[in-house]
């Protein structure tokens, strides 16, 4: 299967005075609020950290839902917390804390299939896809 998602981010201004929006194909996102404060305090909007690591939880648990249901095990409920640790300007680590109900299940099995998902998971394995840049310049 093969599909493309969209998402647009506008900026106006310095890094730290500036302000933007981000939107999304679905418009889940639609003109959300980006500004200095919103990444590094608590200003009111989203950031690009909070959306990785959103992207992250929702892929993974989605995911391990799949591997579960391949096995014929149906989960009653799967959470998964994504900590994303931003230090010295680089995203350093991402924590998954996953808490699940599946009836039937091992706590070994269910850390394996686990495990598994972590490591197949696309938005997992998305720092060794090709990136692309289009630039066009407006005045």
């Amino acid at each position: 299967m093969k599909f493309t998602r969209k998402a647009n981010a506008n900026w106006q201004g310095t890094g730290m005075e500036g302000k933007g929006t981000i939107s999304t194909q679905s418009t889940t996102l639609n003109n959300t609020q980006l500004s200095f404060k919103t990444r590094f305090a608590e200003g009111v909007g989203t950031n690009p950290e909070e959306l990785i690591a959103a992207a992250h939880s929702g892929c993974f648990t989605m995911q391990l839902s799949f591997l579960l249901s391949e096995l014929n095990y149906v989960p009653t409920d799967l959470n998964t917390e994504a900590v994303l640790t931003f230090e010295d300007g680089t995203i350093t680590k991402i924590h998954l804390e996953l808490n699940g109900v599946v009836p039937g299940i091992s706590e070994e099995e269910f850390q394996n299939i686990a495990l598994k998902a972590k490591q197949i998971c696309p938005v997992s394995k998305v720092l060794n896809a090709e990136i692309t840049l289009g630039v066009s310049l407006s005045r």
